[in-house]
This record gives C-alpha cells, structure tokens and sequence, in this order.
C-alpha cells in the first residue's frame, strides 16, 4: 500500500484537495463513533464515563503484544490474552483466580517486552539496534 505521502500528492495531482478528504474522513468518523454510543447508551441501562477503559486498554495490550502495526501480531496478541483470562477464570484448580487476571496479563506483557521489545511478529527495525 502506498505511504500517505504519495496518496496526498496523487489526490492533489487530481485535483483534490488532500484536507477537504481529510476533514471530511473526520467528519464521517467522529459522527458514526457518536451514534454509535447514543445507540449504546440507549441499549444499556448502566453507564459510566469510564466504561470502556478496560475494554481499550486490553486493545492496546493486544497490539503491543502482537506487534504495533502488523495486523496478525495484534489477532495473535489478543488471542494469546483471551486465552489466558479464560483459563484463569475458568479453571477452579490451580488458577489464582479472576482477581488476578489483569495482573497475569500485564505481567506477561512485561516479560514479552523485555525479551522482545517489538512484540510477538514484530519485526526489528534499523533505527531500534
């Protein structure tokens, strides 16, 4: 796929003006995102202003995990974390329980990334040594 780069002087070599797209693209984005929580918060009946924290954090923990900016390290980083939260609170034998599930994941995120600080697929890159 070309960088943003070359889609902003082929979008301006056609006449298009890149920011109009841009904003626009913007525009679309931040209006779904808004009713789709109007649709949420209508669906549910218990809502607070932190609710999808959890949620995003263990997104980002998946990306890290797998690899920031490659898709099927981000699939394998949030598999690997389903995973383990299910066998932790799921498993009567032997698990620590669901109190400790956040901390088992960051705990491995911690030692993924000291070993290998560009995630699961990641690949090394020049400028990291």
């Amino acid at each position: 796929m070309p960088s943003r780069r070359v889609l902003v002087l082929l979008a301006l070599t056609g006449g298009v003006l890149a920011f109009v797209l841009v904003a626009t693209g913007s525009l679309i984005a931040g209006s779904l995102a808004g009713v789709a929580g109007m649709l949420y918060a209508l669906y549910s009946t218990n809502i607070q202003y932190d609710q999808g924290f959890t949620l995003g954090l263990i997104a980002f923990t998946a990306a890290v995990l797998g690899g920031i900016g490659n898709l099927p390290g981000a699939v394998l980083g949030a598999i690997i974390i389903g995973l383990i939260q299910q066998f932790n609170e799921g498993l009567s034998w032997h698990a620590p329980g669901s109190d400790w599930t956040q901390s088992i994941v960051f705990a491995i995120l911690i030692l993924i990334l000291v070993f290998r600080p560009e995630g699961l697929l990641g690949e090394r890159t020049p400028e990291g040594g």
